[in-house]
């Protein structure tokens, strides 16, 4: 080897994929509307370059989808063919600025400084209803309620699924002890199924240890292919009822959702300590905002810990019913832990209980 030199690259073992080559790759493909690089005309969006991967949005206006499609082709191919590079991720998406306006905020951010509520299109194929389980803030026990709320439907004899749209934190795989990426059939995702539930996560669909650094975009994109290309029911068997365990908070995930379907109602759970309250409030304020009832509250984790009667008090002030209110509890650990969610004993009779008030609710 010549010391002044250094070796040379030439097989895939070799390689070193790092933001500038990448950048360089999508820098010699033209963009159709400037001439320009990709990169230089600044239609490339949340970029990420891992040594292994990379992936990006496309983000250009919506009556010049069609036209960046070869385009679209041409950046995926063009990366795929750089050594080392194992996986690739080219999302081609609309912007909803105005004409003449470049967007610096998301399709579903900018969706939110309109005047009205975004439209949703339609609900997945052979679902009946929609159920939102939202948070203001995390580390309050949503995606186990999520959880637990699904199972207790289905022992109330509704054909039920879940979605764990927390694209950053995906915690269903665990929780209902599932593994291994769902089968594809006829262009559609097979949910995988545990303890009578229909489950879909971005969690099955990459590796436990891998981290989403995803930019809105991206993560909005990831939602929306598990809600429309998933084989939730049939003509024959349609699904009763989808809950959608969101992320905490009001950002791109969750206004994508309210954007691509009709939300039948959404349940936000909080402990009862005021620091949680107060994102709770946002959470309602964002589905007022857009049409949404909001259902009821649940008070997670009451006891001497976080105290009691919090949610009580808030779903007063903001004119909605508590659904009920759940201990802090190690079985609830526990079962999450072990994969399976709860089936007997207190907690799971009060999930049997807000189940059933949600149902009616909902008309099921």
């Amino acid at each position: 080897m010549d010391r002044a030199t250094g070796p040379t690259l030439t097989g895939r073992e070799f390689a070193v994929i790092d933001r500038a080559a990448v950048e360089a790759v999508l820098n010699a493909i033209p963009d159709p509307a400037t001439g320009q690089g990709l990169m230089e005309a600044g239609v490339v969006q949340g970029l990420t370059v891992a040594p292994d991967r990379a992936g990006f949005v496309i983000e250009v206006p919506a009556s010049r989808t069609a036209a960046y499609a070869p385009v679209r082709d041409a950046a995926e191919a063009a990366l795929k063919a750089m050594p080392g590079m194992a996986r690739v991720s080219v999302v081609l998406t609309a912007e909803t600025a105005p004409a003449g306006r470049k967007a610096s905020l998301s399709p579903a951010a900018v969706e939110q400084t309109r005047a009205k509520a975004p439209v949703p299109t339609d609900r997945p194929a052979h679902v009946r209803r929609v159920l939102a389980v939202a948070s203001g803030k995390g580390g309050v026990g949503k995606s186990t309620v999520a959880v637990n709320l699904a199972a207790a439907f289905a022992r109330h004899g509704l054909n039920t699924g879940i979605l764990d749209a927390d694209v950053y934190g995906p915690s269903l795989p665990t929780m209902l002890g599932l593994s291994g990426k769902p089968d594809y059939v006829d262009g559609a995702m097979v949910p995988h199924v545990a303890h009578g539930l229909k489950a879909m996560s971005v969690g099955l669909l990459t590796r436990g240890e891998d981290a989403m650094i995803w930019r809105g975009p991206m993560a909005s994109q990831a939602l929306t292919q598990m809600l429309t290309q998933t084989r939730w029911g049939t003509e024959d068997q349609p699904l009763d009822i989808l809950v959608v365990d969101l992320p905490p908070g009001t950002g791109d995930v969750q206004l994508t959702l309210i954007q691509k379907t009709p939300l039948d109602g959404a349940v936000i759970v909080s402990t009862p300590q005021e620091v949680a309250l107060a994102d709770a409030r946002r959470a309602h304020t964002l589905f007022q905002r857009v049409n949404v009832p909001t259902l009821g509250l649940i008070e997670n984790m009451t006891g001497p810990v976080f105290g009691q009667g919090g949610a009580a008090a808030e779903a007063e002030r903001l004119g909605v019913d508590v659904l009920g209110d759940l201990p802090l509890d190690a079985a609830v650990r526990q079962s999450g832990d072990a994969g399976a969610p709860l089936h007997t004993g207190d907690l799971a009779a009060r999930f049997d209980a807000i189940a059933a008030t949600l149902a009616e609710k909902l008309g099921l």
